[in-house]
């Protein structure tokens, strides 16, 4: 684990921890679980899955109902991030506010960390 004793590894903001909950009461999800994988034109990517069992190597973070898990191998690339939910005219969706990030394309969804 690559936490700080009492502060959580990623926060959510309002709107997402309102979105994750409605998203886990849909369908009697146990969460949301987020990671990183090589992919984009930026050389990462961001992973989202529901959950239907958690593992317990992941990092959990629980906000106002809305629960989410870091998969081991991003917890180092996600630790500070702020998961945010915005709407739009155009579309909406989740997005990931996160101080690690040393790139990122276009698109918002391919990332780069430092020594990547």
């Amino acid at each position: 684990m690559f936490g700080i004793p009492g502060k959580q590894a990623v926060t959510m903001t309002d709107a997402a921890a309102t979105q994750i909950a409605k998203l886990m009461a849909k369908d009697g999800h146990e969460g949301l679980r987020i990671g990183v994988k090589k992919g984009g034109c930026a050389g990462m990517e961001y992973t989202m899955d529901y959950v239907t069992e958690v593992d317990p190597n992941d990092e959990v973070v629980e906000q106002d109902g809305a629960r989410v898990m870091i998969a081991p191998m991003a917890q180092m690339f996600l630790f500070g991030t702020e998961i945010d939910y915005k709407v739009s005219l155009l579309e909406s969706g989740f997005q990931f506010n996160n101080p690690n990030v040393t790139e990122a394309c276009g698109c918002g969804e391919s990332i780069k960390f430092e020594g990547m």
